[in-house]
Order: structure tokens, then C-alpha cells, then sequence
């Protein structure tokens, strides 16, 4: 009986093992230049992985144990129809016209991936893992992967250097924006849609796509793993977990998918004439700002010729950086009010009595849309008369507006630019160091401190100023671990920001200091603005740089609590004495 186990279990490793091979595969096939007959070898390998793979479904049907949840099953009787289409065209046993490209077999190929390894049992707690360490090793561990495939000869024209092809990708994937190499000019196609995939793996989490398609498949997950995520996505409710997941990927692709809409209805045919290169770079530009990533396929980002004039491609990704920074939480909460007041006008139209549910706009919400609104209101006018007749000089009056509008949304940790940078007068450029340092809001694509902290951290100072003993905003009391917690946010950026512009000036020295800071403050903050010095670093700064980005990611809290024992006992109270502050 023991035997018939293991054979069982070890035939239910081969699709994930086989579908694991075929990826690699894929990526060999568009990464790496082969001949003839090992084009032939791969194609056999996607026909015999999907052929698997069907078996794998039918497989876990008839086995007791391995039966999906209902939801699933669904999905699995769809998937397994679709795979089969596929397998009867390529095997020349049924013409389907639509399905002769190739890219539909590794299509095919891919879900089988996903499906298998949506099944696999990572048993996260037994690997000591807490949540603070997985999402530090999920980052780390997509960067390594994202640098190593922007290495493939096809990913670029001229090759890459290691240094190079990890600044790269750590800057997708902390979404960042830092270029040391054009995007536009320098990577394939193929190497181009590597960074998409990391800007997006980035932007929402490895963890949060990683979770979606094992529910997604699976139907159901073990508590264990509930636990772990809600930790992680700061869930109350360990039901709202694989909810709020859900969510989160649902509201990402509908919002990307408009904007790709509207931003390839500004494009002018007469500048990008394929129809295809159109659809591509609305792609492009749709997920680098909705993830606050900043990359751009135009040399001079958008102040690009033919682009810096064009105010409704600049007013689509300003409003896609502002949902993308505005945090997910935000989002639903304003979902959940407008639901709110739909139900509330159709019980008042069928004469019935509306429904009165106090703080449906948390205070969260509040706190964090009015400093986002102050923030842009007042960057948007300081920036429009501190650059009136430099940077915007050449604009009409509508073009200032937008353009003092973009140059107080991008700082917000996104990185496009419609204006010259090294136009820039320092105050403005003071002022932009003071908006990357905030950067977005909490549980957002974005980085810097958060919209929140900063928050936090004002009405504690004016709440000492005013001699009160607890801090206090809308009626309620601010918990003092949030008060904490935002003091150790600003301390850790301001030394983590300036052991980095110390460092770089032991490596660069004969670099401008304020280009150094900004760069720094670029880098933590996850914004991309550059003053130009990025591709003239040496690689040790630029090493500097990629741990300031991944640390601005991540969190420098959230680092310390991956590698800080947690304390479990403090039921004990010491005597209280005052420090000498001031």
C-alpha cells in the first residue's frame, strides 16, 4: 500500500516537472537564437507537456484525494478543452485557422504551468518563513530571474553586462524607473516584454499572483497559508484574504485595460504608423504607470518629440500614476460608498427608508486622500510658478497647467517626465526631492514613506505643539503603534538615503552632489527622476543604488522584522522615566 503511495505521488510530480522544463523551454525559444531541428525538439516538448497535462486533469478527477473544489473543476473542464483543440490542431488531427501561430501552444504550454504549480503544497510556515521574509525572497528571488532572462542574446541587440541587466531589474520590479541603458533602443521586443512582466510582478506582489492562480485553480486554500497572507496583505479578516486578492487583480487589469484604451486613442498614426507598435506601446506605458514604474520606450521618456506636446497621453498616465499610488484599500473602500449610495437612491425611488451605516469612508481613506489632494494641489501650483518661464516656457497656457500637473503627480514615485530635467531651477528641484521622499500610499504600487506617515507624523507635531497628550484626527485617537511606526519609517529612509549618498560620493565624487542626492532619494522613494547621471555611474554605485531600491521596495521595517527575532513576552511593565528631548 506504501509503494502504490509513492508511485502515486511521484507520478503527480511529473506534469509540473515536465510543464517546468517546457517554460524554460519558451524562454529558450524567444530568448536564444537555435537552429532548425531544435525548434522541432521544443515544439514536441509543448505538444507532449499539454498532452500531459490533459492527463494530469483527468487524472486528479478519477483519484479521490486530488479532486478540485467545484469552481475549479470548472475551470479545469475549460482549460482541458481548449488544451485538447490545441493538441488535435498541431497534431494535424482537427483544423482550427486561428490557432496555426505558435505562440497558442505556449500559450498552452504556460497554463499547464500555472496549473501545476498552482497545486503544489510550499508548506510556507514549515520552511520557518514568516511573511516579512517571504516577501523580502520573493523580490529578491524575481529580480535574479528578470536579470538573468534581460541576458539572453534575444532580450537585446548588443548584449548586456550583468550590472547592467540587474540595475535593469531590480528597477522593473521595485518599479522604480532608473535606466542605465534606452529602453526603447536596447532591448528586443521580446526583452521589452520582459520588463512589462516584471513591472507588473513588481507593482502587485509576486506573492499577490502567486496566491490569485493557486486559488484561482485549486478553489481553496489551507489555513495555514490564509494566515500567512493576511499578514501579508494586512487583511482583519483571514475570509477576506483570497477576497481581497481577487480584487486586487481584477481592479489592476480593468484599470490597465482602460488606460491602454485611451492612451492608444492619443497616439497619432503618422508618429507610430504599425498598428501593432501602437498596441504595444499603450500596453507599455498603461502598466509602467498604473505600477508607478516610469519605464518608457521613447528615449527622452515623454518629453520625447511628437509626445511632449500631446496633453491627453500626459493626463491619462498622470491619473493612472494617481490610482496606481492611491493604494488598493482606497480603491475599494470608495467602491464600497458608492454601492452604498446606489442601494441608498433605489430604497429612497421605491419610497422605502435608506440605510444609515456610519464611517463607510474610513478614516484611512480621509487621511490619505486629503494629503494626496494637498500634496498635488500644492506641487501642482508651486511647480507651475517656479517653472513658469524655464522648464514650461515653451508651452501654451493649457500646457503649463498639465504639465505643472504631471510635474507634481510623477515625483509621486512614478518617474515619467514631460519637461527638461536639466531645465530645472533647484527650488523645483527641492521640491521634487520633498514629493519623491513622501511618494504614495500605503498597500499602493508605489514607494517612499507613504502619504500616511508623513500624515502621522505632522498631526504628532502639532499635537506636542499643542500640548496634548494623544494625537488625535475625525474623532478618533491615532494608535500610538502607528505613531511608532511612522517615526521609524522617516528615520530608517533618512539613513538608509543617506548612507547611499555618502557611498556614492566615496565612488563618485567628481559627481554634482545635488544630482547624487536626487538620484538617492529617486532610488529609495522608487520614483526614476533623474538629473542624468544614472548610466555614467560606476558599477559599484550602481550596486549602491540597486540596494536602495530594493530596500525602498521592501521596506527597511520590514527588513529588520525578516531578520529580528519577534519578542513574545511583554506582559510586564518597567518604571517610567523622561528623556531629555530639545
Amino acid at each position: 500500500m506504501l509503494k502504490f503511495k509513492n508511485i502515486v505521488n511521484t507520478i503527480k510530480k511529473i506534469p509540473f516537472l515536465l510543464s517546468f522544463v517546457a517554460v524554460i523551454g519558451i524562454i529558450i525559444d524567444y530568448g536564444v537564437y537555435q537552429s532548425e531541428n531544435f525548434e522541432q525538439k521544443l515544439f514536441w516538448l509543448y505538444i507532449i507537456t499539454i498532452g500531459i497535462g490533459i492527463l494530469a486533469n483527468i487524472f486528479r478527477f478519477f483519484y479521490k484525494k486530488s479532486i478540485p473544489k467545484l469552481k475549479a473543476l470548472i475551470f479545469d473542464v475549460l482549460f482541458s478543452i481548449i488544451l485538447l483543440a490545441l493538441l488535435f490542431h498541431h497534431l494535424k488531427l482537427y483544423n482550427i485557422n486561428f490557432l496555426n501561430d505558435r505562440i497558442w501552444l505556449q500559450l498552452g504550454t504556460f497554463i499547464v504551468f500555472i496549473r501545476e504549480i498552482s497545486l503544489i503544497d510550499f508548506n510556507l510556515l514549515k520552511e520557518k518563513l514568516n511573511p516579512a521574509q517571504l516577501f523580502v525572497l520573493s523580490f529578491f528571488t524575481i529580480i535574479i530571474i528578470g536579470a538573468i532572462l534581460l541576458m539572453l542574446p534575444k532580450s537585446t541587440h548588443n548584449g548586456i553586462t550583468f550590472v547592467n541587466a540587474l540595475f535593469t531589474s531590480t528597477s522593473a520590479v521595485c518599479v522604480t524607473g532608473l535606466v542605465v541603458v534606452d529602453t526603447g533602443t536596447y532591448f528586443t521586443h521580446f526583452g521589452q516584454v520582459i520588463l512589462i512582466f516584471l513591472m507588473q510582478l513588481g507593482g502587485l506582489g509576486v506573492m499577490t499572483f502567486a496566491s490569485f492562480f493557486s486559488y484561482f485553480f485549486k478553489g481553496v486554500s489551507s489555513y495555514k497559508n490564509q494566515l500567512m497572507l493576511s499578514d501579508m496583505t494586512n487583511s482583519e479578516k483571514i475570509a477576506e484574504v483570497f477576497s481581497i486578492i481577487k480584487k486586487i487583480v481584477l481592479v489592476t487589469f480593468s484599470i490597465e485595460a482602460i488606460g491602454a484604451i485611451l492612451i492608444f486613442r492619443s497616439l497619432s498614426p503618422s508618429l507610430i504608423p504599425d498598428l501593432n507598435s501602437r498596441i504595444f506601446f499603450s500596453i507599455f506605458h498603461t502598466v509602467s504607470g498604473f505600477c508607478n514604474a516610469g519605464f518608457s520606450t521613447l528615449t527622452d521618456n515623454l518629453y520625447e518629440i511628437g509626445y511632449r506636446f500631446n496633453y491627453p497621453l500626459h493626463i491619462v498616465i498622470a491619473f493612472l500614476i494617481i490610482l496606481g499610488g492611491i493604494g488598493f484599500p482606497i480603491i475599494f473602500n470608495f467602491f464600497k460608498y458608492l454601492r452604498h449610495l446606489i442601494k441608498n437612491r433605489i430604497k429612497l425611488l421605491e419610497n422605502k427608508k435608506a440605510v444609515h451605516i456610519p464611517w463607510v469612508i474610513n478614516i484611512n481613506t480621509k487621511l490619505v486622500v486629503i494629503t494626496s489632494s494637498i500634496l498635488i494641489i500644492l506641487g501642482t501650483l508651486f511647480f507651475y510658478l517656479l517653472e513658469y518661464n524655464h522648464s514650461l516656457a515653451n508651452q501654451p497656457v493649457f500646457g503649463k497647467i498639465v504639465g505643472a500637473f504631471f510635474g507634481a503627480v510623477t515625483p509621486r514615485t512614478a518617474g515619467f517626465n514631460t519637461i527638461n530635467m536639466a531645465s530645472l531651477q533647484a527650488p523645483t528641484i527641492l521640491l521634487i526631492i520633498f514629493l519623491m521622499w513622501i511618494g504614495a500610499s500605503p498597500a499602493s504600487t508605489g514607494g517612499g514613506i507613504k502619504t500616511s506617515t508623513f500624515a502621522i507624523a505632522t498631526l504628532n507635531i502639532l499635537s506636542i505643539a499643542k500640548r496634548k497628550t494623544k494625537t488625535e484626527i475625525f474623532h478618533r485617537e491615532i494608535a500610538a503603534i502607528s505613531i511608532k511606526r511612522a517615526f521609524a519609517v522617516i528615520s530608517l529612509s533618512l539613513i538608509v538615503i543617506g548612507l547611499s549618498v555618502f557611498l556614492i560620493t566615496i565612488f563618485d565624487g567628481e559627481k554634482n552632489m545635488m544630482a547624487i542626492i536626487f538620484e538617492c532619494f529617486s532610488a529609495f522613494s522608487t520614483v526614476g527622476l533623474s538629473l542624468g547621471i544614472t548610466s555614467s555611474l560606476t558599477d559599484t554605485s550602481k550596486i549602491i543604488l540597486v540596494l536602495t531600491m530594493f530596500i525602498g521596495r521592501v521596506g527597511m521595517l520590514t527588513v529588520l522584522i525578516s531578520f529580528l527575532k519577534k519578542v513574545t513576552h511583554t506582559k510586564y511593565r518597567h518604571p517610567t522615566e523622561e528623556i531629555l528631548i530639545n
